[in-house]
């Protein structure tokens, strides 16, 4: 492993600035889920029953709407999607900490339907700005920024709420927003390379990549987060079982860092791994996890194998993925994978939590590992059933040999 790869990335004209605007709009993005779940739970006093459905309305509504954004993105360019989406998260965020619940819920299904595409749109401008040879450093580096995000977001949101109260909070996460999709309509990142703009013309039919291939990548894509919110669920369990809350904070961190590790350390390999590897190990190190005692730094301890596949796992799915798809369908192929990974950690919950509380948090690390490679195993016998894998241009087009990338703006202006 060698930094070369980072430097070499990183010297790609765009691709900083894009991996830095990417990682501050996702910051309010992660902060949405814990803000509403508090507001309705706490500032409402409605319990967190009636917060877990404003949750669900949203992500149902995220989960919609992910592909439908991309398409758009891939038949009208970037910057109109991202105006209307802009403009529909100010307008909610502005008005939410006032609306009774009966309407939040509606709201917020509608704010997830037109939800800021910041996670798809910044990994369909990478695939667009960097050659092929080089996109699987892009996605790592790309999904430990992720991970970063989803360490500030909610935590900032906890400690807005605690001082500020969800009000301000609420319209806090709408000016960042606005100011988030404002930072991608100046960026206005490339979504298609010069050399693929060629493909604009060209219709792609959905059957040349929607293949019993391509919907196996997506139940990997789901396995993965499925296995990462129920090993987080299981361990927050676990340290409260035990008498630890007041660790836990500390503990996912050290968690997220190992994912941090194993990105940094994945996206510097001379050669990468299939997303079924990958997946199947992260899930089969985490069902031995919950048979440790002893404190919760054993247990943190413990995740230290499974943890540093988190990152390379979610990122060789989006590699692979820039390479099955089509260019003139990428938007909406982000968009599905976007999709899946929200599936994923949505199923997690109610399974997990229903063995946890039916018979204790070890099971709820048996069952996150044992369903993620159950789903690894479901996706196997369709992997080579997948869409033809894009031709990697030669050296020397697409800025390959010179590392220049495309000059076209994705709005066609």
């Amino acid at each position: 492993m060698a930094l070369d790869p980072y430097r070499r990335l990183l010297k790609i004209p765009g691709v900083p600035a894009l991996l830095l605007v990417g990682l501050l709009a996702r910051i309010p993005s992660t902060a949405m889920g814990m803000t509403l779940t508090l507001h309705v739970a706490v500032a409402l006093d409605l319990g967190y029953g009636k917060a877990g459905l404003i949750t669900m309305a949203n992500t149902i509504g995220m989960a919609i709407g992910s592909p439908l954004s991309g398409r758009f993105v891939d038949k009208h360019g970037l910057r109109p999607v991202l105006i209307v989406t802009t403009v529909a998260q100010a307008a909610f965020w502005a008005c939410a900490w006032a609306l009774p619940y009966p309407v939040l819920i509606g709201a917020a299904a509608l704010a997830g339907l037109l939800a800021l595409p910041v996670f798809s749109v910044t990994r369909q401008c990478l695939a667009a700005l960097v050659p092929v040879p080089q996109r699987r450093s892009a996605f790592a580096l790309d999904s430990m920024l992720v991970e970063l995000s989803y360490m500030a977001g909610p935590a900032l949101a906890v400690a807005g709420l605690t001082a500020f109260g969800s009000g301000v909070t609420m319209i806090v996460i709408g000016v960042g927003t606005t100011a988030a999709g404002l930072g991608l309509i100046v960026l206005n990142a490339p979504t298609r390379s010069a050399d693929e703009l060629a493909e604009q013309a060209v219709k792609v039919p959905r059957r040349q990549w929607i293949t019993p291939g391509f919907a196996a990548l997506l139940g990997t894509t789901a396995a993965a987060t499925f296995v990462l919110m129920a090993t987080e669920l299981s361990l927050v369990a676990t340290m409260n079982q035990a008498g630890q809350t007041e660790w836990v904070g500390l503990a996912v961190a050290v968690w997220c860092v190992y994912s941090l590790i194993g990105g940094f350390v994945y996206g510097g390999l001379s050669r990468g791994f299939s997303p079924l590897t990958l997946i199947a190990s992260m899930g089969l190190l985490t069902i031995p996890v919950g048979l440790v005692s002893g404190g919760w730094q054993w247990l943190v301890l413990a995740l230290v194998p499974a943890g540093l596949l988190c990152a390379p796992s979610l990122s060789a799915t989006v590699d692979l993925l820039s390479r099955w798809v089509p260019t003139g369908a990428r938007g909406e192929a982000m968009g599905l994978h976007a999709t899946a990974l929200l599936i994923g950690g949505a199923a997690a919950a109610p399974i997990v939590g229903a063995v946890i509380d039916g018979s204790g948090p070890v099971w709820g690390f048996v069952v996150a590992g044992v369903v993620g490679v159950a789903m690894v195993l479901a996706a196997a016998p369709f992997w080579s059933r997948r869409p033809p894998e894009q031709p990697t241009p030669p050296l020397g087009e697409e800025g390959a040999a010179t590392g220049m990338p495309a000059t076209t703006s994705s709005s066609g202006g």
